[in-house]
């Protein structure tokens, strides 16, 4: 569950990163598209197959067990955690 939530706060930290970047164009693009014809050469016949299938029973239900759990505790601690601020790219100058 760490690893999930360190690789989303690493990942939001990322996108709020790329969105403080200052993008200007410099130089016009071009693309030019092949063009290809297409020809019907043979007419089809589509017959699909078919199928009769007839599904497993499934059956769901609960029982009362008694089962020895964990108890967790948890406690307050001061730790060290990294702090990241970012400065926008017109603010640079």
């Amino acid at each position: 569950m760490l690893k999930i939530a360190f690789a989303a706060g690493l990942v939001s930290l990322a996108a709020l990163g790329l969105t403080a970047c200052d993008v200007k164009k410099t130089q016009e693009g071009s693309v030019t598209v092949p063009k290809y014809d297409v020809e019907k050469t043979q007419s089809g016949n589509v017959t699909l197959p078919k199928y009769e299938v007839t599904p497993p029973t499934v059956t769901v239900g609960s029982t009362e067990k008694t089962v020895t759990v964990p108890k967790v505790t948890t406690e307050e601690k001061k730790i060290e955690v990294p702090t990241v601020s970012i400065a926008p790219a017109p603010d640079k100058k």
